[in-house]
């Protein structure tokens, strides 16, 4: 039997950060995923996490944890999809480790996917942005921060782990400001900021405690802002925006519907879907094109170079009036 602990440890503390090049975000999901599926295991098999070899993760144990995450813990296709990419990586990283295991890796990666809806995206308009922009209090150090967040996640089109992960020495400061983002897949660009952003920033950088981290956003300990730090301020700021925009109530704003929100303003401001997948770092246009597909102004382009369809002359001819006539006295 082959310890599942000691080839465990090693993807994710050798592997992933040291041969993959993986991220630290990447890391700690795949971290995430396992310890659900470990605790799974554990409970399933009625042993110690521990005690947990290789071999138990087998084809039908793995399914089962995959309708677990659906049924029970009522996660999306997309997160049993996301955690079946863990199970994918770790045991295509056992094939050239543990021979003896080859074949249960084989059949552990022929797990398809589960196929998802590609649902419209959802975004701000200018009103929306507007309001929220203007919910914190600038009156206070954390509404100069939480101001500063919201303006550079929608005018850079931040992913959640880059706005909070972003360091003083990333923000370039003079008349045209601008930010490094190192981004998916290791890829760095660099975001000119609107004088607007920019000057945000700089007021936030005035009231920042000195001593702290050296990430740009930090919490109320002097600690580098966390997602769920962040999702709770956002969710705090739509609601006091929707006391003077009434058009946000209802809509679920999460930190990458801010993202959706500034590739769908820039698509329609430039009309250039390469610009927008420049600016949001994508490694493939077929990331890109799921604005087009939300945004109705090429569509219309499209509907207003088409001539419709004119009516042809038909064979059509008056129906003849004694035989009309006949019928309508056939059924009195």
């Amino acid at each position: 039997m082959t310890s599942l602990a000691d080839h465990l440890s090693k993807f994710l503390r050798e592997h992933l950060p040291r041969e993959r090049k993986a991220s630290p975000h990447t890391c700690e999901a795949y971290a995430y995923a396992f310890q659900l599926l470990v605790c799974f295991a554990a409970s399933r098999l009625k042993v110690r996490p521990s005690q947990l070899t290789v071999e138990q993760l087998d084809v039908p144990l793995v399914l089962a944890f995959l309708e677990h995450i659906e049924v029970e813990r009522r996660c999306t296709a997309r997160t049993r999809n996301a955690r079946l990419a863990a199970i994918h990586s770790f045991f295509h990283f056992l094939e050239y480790r543990v021979p003896s295991c080859l074949e249960q890796a084989r059949q552990v990666g022929a797990i398809p996917i589960k196929k998802t809806d590609q649902a419209l995206v959802r975004h701000l308009n200018r009103e929306e942005i507007r309001a929220l922009l203007d919910a914190p209090d600038v009156q206070s150090a954390a509404g100069l921060r939480d101001r500063a967040m919201l303006h550079l996640a929608f005018a850079a089109g931040l992913r959640v782990s880059e706005l909070v992960g972003l360091r003083l020495d990333q923000f370039e400061h003079g008349s045209t400001p601008c930010i490094h983002v190192m981004g998916k897949g290791r890829r760095e660009r660099v975001l000119p900021l609107w004088k607007e952003t920019g000057s945000a920033i700089e007021a936030w950088l005035k009231a920042r405690p000195m001593a702290g981290a050296r990430e740009l956003f930090l919490n109320a300990a002097g600690q580098a802002m966390t997602r769920s730090g962040f999702e709770y301020i956002l969710a705090k700021h739509v609601a006091v925006a929707a006391q003077c925009q009434a058009s946000i109530i209802g809509k679920r704003v999460t930190p990458h519907v801010l993202r959706h929100s500034c590739a769908m303003h820039t698509l329609q401001a430039t009309g250039d879907v390469r610009k927008v997948a420049l600016w949001l770092g994508h490694a493939s246009m077929q990331s890109t094109e799921i604005y087009l597909r939300a945004d109705p102004t090429e569509k219309l382009a499209a509907l207003a170079s088409m001539a419709p369809l004119g009516l042809q002359r038909g064979r059509f001819q008056a129906p003849d009036k004694l035989m009309a006539m006949l019928k309508v006295v056939g059924r009195s």
